[in-house]
């Protein structure tokens, strides 16, 4: 079942972005829900502790939490995705805004797959997949889409195809810039790994 997370961040109404597949359940975050309008969805949950969301209407049930808490209003979000039964899960509004919030959101998306769920986090612009050695990727991604693959940990044995420099069992430290910004090439990107944990992000906005 998909879900789709509304995060605070940026959101850019690409044509790939509205031709996503529509969604089982919309949670929104706080903030997030403003681009609930723009995506031409109905809240189904709308939770945190609202304080970033001034001006925003939605009629939807909220949960309302304290701001001192122990979650960011995502996870409250997540949490209330995955009890409706949600196995795949797209946080949209998903980069710029604050780097800590943005950042945290990322590895939680890592995480989160590490569980098991199927993960997306895009603003349209931008787009990540958590790439774990149980959970390759193959990605239809247009020629002359700038790819990266950030590596979270440690990676042993990551393979690169449908790129303009492939990779073919390649160790990379983490944090290094060796994997950033190749370039598709108009064939399925194709991405395997096998140790360590990594997101792979393009620049896409057809």
């Amino acid at each position: 079942m998909i879900a789709w997370i509304l995060v605070g961040g940026r959101l850019t109404l690409t044509p790939v972005l509205l031709k996503l597949p529509r969604p089982a359940l919309v949670v929104a975050a706080d903030g997030g829900a403003r681009h609930a309008a723009g995506l031409g969805v109905a809240v189904d949950a709308w939770v945190g502790d609202f304080d970033s969301s001034d001006g925003v209407m939605v009629d939807a049930p909220r949960e309302v939490h304290p701001a001192a808490k122990n979650e960011t209003d995502a996870e409250l979000a997540v949490r209330v995705a995955l009890k409706h039964g949600a196995t795949e899960l797209v946080f949209l509004g998903a980069f710029g805004g604050r780097f800590d919030h943005a950042a945290a959101l990322l590895l939680g998306g890592v995480r989160l797959a590490r569980e098991g769920l199927t993960v997306t986090l895009s603003s349209g612009d931008e787009w990540a997949w958590p790439l774990l050695p149980a959970s390759p990727l193959s990605l239809p991604l247009p020629p002359g889409v700038t790819l990266s693959v950030v590596a979270c940990s440690d990676l042993r044995g990551l393979s690169l195809g449908g790129v303009r420099w492939p990779l073919h069992g390649a160790d990379v430290p983490l944090g290094s810039g060796w994997t950033i910004s190749n370039e598709t090439n108009g064939e399925a990107v194709t991405a395997t790994l096998q140790e360590g944990y990594a997101l792979v992000t393009a620049l896409w906005q057809q």
